[in-house]
């Protein structure tokens, strides 16, 4: 009791936010053990995905305290490793945005200071911006180092801080064992110096619409610039949310130059931390479409396209009789690929997503299909095009190696507007993809907890009694936990000629995700083979818990 109060006193001193500190020091005041406890026991851990949690006090939270102690580490990392992550000036950079969640732009100032101080060449967003934007100017620029203060489409207190990496890593995702390593010099960090030990400084620069213009300019050359087209885009009328993220800002100069006609759904149009009309800003989630399925309906737009609130993901609604339908991550990812596989060498996902394999070999490109992550989808040899069912598309890899919601959103947008000029849409051509390539149903059942050891223990029992039947088909199993290669992961595999499934914990939310995949000789079997896997799923993972 004493060594937690102790902590929690040592973290208050040197606390300079006043919404935390004074949040510890109630808790303190009240001897509330379990609270803190659960903000004093653990650390936020730093992996690939750099941080993500809740916001509030102490070590296991986000919070300025962890975020200064993250950037000095990480800090550290680069100047140990100069040599290898050194810009092309032969120096240290770093590139840093934020979005639009409470104290992003705090974090994002705090992170620059603490980088300028070290002797990084730093360049500070003055203004809040699209994770890809951000990306796609540190690989513009050969950063050392890109920082994006987001928790992407997680809940309104969470935040997050994700890191980039130049050097070999070509300004993507950070992969082991340089998290690790990156997690080792946090620690030292936080064992060793109190906030007012890290140096600061204010010798940094700013970046802002500059920036921006030259991702809009670029996201303009993927798609033509024919009269012709420029004519046919204002004939449909697509509906955007950005659910009260940072996406509109970008996406209507781009739409607008281009001469789409599309319209935001107002009352999400602006960010705003606090999320006001959704419970959780995930496109994938219900209730999030509903005021753009309410938009849509009103100004009879044949497509919806929305962003996750950093603007990395994409989801994608076609007007259908009776309302709109929401196209899956796999039917928007085959549709992607299916646009970008002639001009590629090599498309790619992960094991989660639908297999391209009949796609890849139809348009004569090399497939891969890699872990989950896009720091993994990012990394394979000459890639054209990659995606994740998670709603993730990178369609320019070269420029933002990392998935990107604004020009993935543009590629389907311009699919829409040449199938509105033949009488079709969307729908119609994953239909006609189908029957060229086999009808695949995918969907997901997803359980979200509140004690991460309830994930523990479902997966433990899978583990333990490993199905060998599943919807009537013996299925064959492989714990990727017990694989020796780069493919090791905490993930289950069940699968056959017609199904196949993955459950894993979720990387970035207190989630566990089992992912589904049926294939049949028609759309309507392979759908009534999905919903008995999914009636499977929820039976079994219930009983687990």
């Amino acid at each position: 009791m004493s060594d937690l109060l102790t902590s929690a006193q040592a973290w208050l001193d040197q606390d300079p936010d006043q919404e935390t500190s004074a949040e510890l020091k109630a808790l303190i005041d009240t001897s509330d053990l379990t609270a803190l406890a659960s903000r004093f026991e653990n650390r936020i851990a730093f992996g690939t995905a750099g941080l993500r949690g809740e916001l509030g006090a102490g070590p296991a939270r986000m919070n300025r305290v962890v975020v200064c102690q993250t950037a000095a580490g990480l800090a550290e990392f680069l100047k140990v490793n100069r040599e290898v992550y050194k810009d092309s000036n032969g120096e240290l950079s770093a590139v840093v945005g934020f979005d639009g969640r409470i104290n992003s732009d705090v974090f994002a100032k705090d992170t620059a200071e603490i980088f300028a101080a070290a002797g990084i060449t730093t360049h500070l967003f003055s203004e809040c911006v699209p994770t890809p934007v951000a990306a796609f100017t540190g690989r513009k620029i050969n950063a050392s180092v890109t920082v994006v203060v987001t928790a992407s489409h997680n809940p309104p207190r969470d935040n997050g801080y994700k890191v980039y990496l130049g050097g070999p890593t070509g300004g993507s995702q950070l992969v082991p064992p340089q998290d690790a390593e990156i997690a080792d010099q946090i620690a030292k960090i936080a064992a060793t110096k109190k906030l007012s030990d890290l140096a600061r400084s204010s010798d940094y620069s700013t970046y802002g619409e500059r920036e921006i213009a030259n991702y809009i300019d670029r996201a303009k050359t993927l798609v033509s610039q024919s009269g012709d087209m420029v004519s046919r885009r204002s004939k449909i009328h697509i509906t955007h949310t950005a659910l009260h993220g940072v996406g509109w800002k970008v996406v209507k100069p781009l739409m607008a130059e281009l001469g789409f006609n599309v319209s935001p759904v107002e009352l999400q149009a602006e960010p705003d931390g606090a999320f006001p009309t959704v419970a959780f800003p995930n496109p994938e989630e219900k209730g999030a479409m509903d005021l753009a399925f309410e938009t849509a309906t009103a100004l009879d737009s044949a497509l919806i396209i929305a962003n996750d609130p950093d603007a990395d993901r994409l989801a994608v609604a076609v007007k259908v009789s009776g309302g709109y339908q929401m196209l899956t991550g796999d039917e928007v990812g085959l549709l992607l690929a299916n646009e970008m596989a002639p001009h590629s060498k090599a498309i790619a996902n992960s094991i989660v997503s639908a297999d391209l394999t009949a796609l890849a070999e139809h348009h004569g490109v090399s497939y891969t299909q890699t872990l989950t992550g896009f720091k993994w989808i990012s990394k394979v040899p000459d890639l054209g095009y990659g995606y994740e069912e998670a709603l993730g598309y990178c369609v320019d890899p070269e420029y933002t190696p990392d998935k990107d919601g604004i020009t993935a959103a543009l590629i389907i947008s311009e699919m829409a507007v040449s199938l509105a000029h033949e009488n079709k849409n969307l729908l119609d051509k994953l239909a006609e993809l189908a029957d060229a390539l086999g009808h695949v149903a995918t969907g997901q059942v997803s359980i979200r907890v509140t004690n991460l050891d309830t994930i523990s223990k479902i997966m433990s029992g899978l583990r333990k009694d490993m199905p060998i039947v599943i919807a009537g088909l013996q299925v064959a199993s492989e714990d990727y936990l017990a694989r020796t290669d780069m493919m090791q992961t905490d993930a289950l595999i069940f699968q056959n000629d017609r199904i196949k499934i993955i459950i894993r914990p979720s990387g970035t939310e207190p989630k566990l995700k089992c992912y589904l995949q049926a294939g049949a000789s028609s759309s309507d079997e392979a759908k009534k083979l999905l919903a008995e896997l999914e009636n499977w799923a929820n039976t079994t993972l219930s009983a687990l818990q």
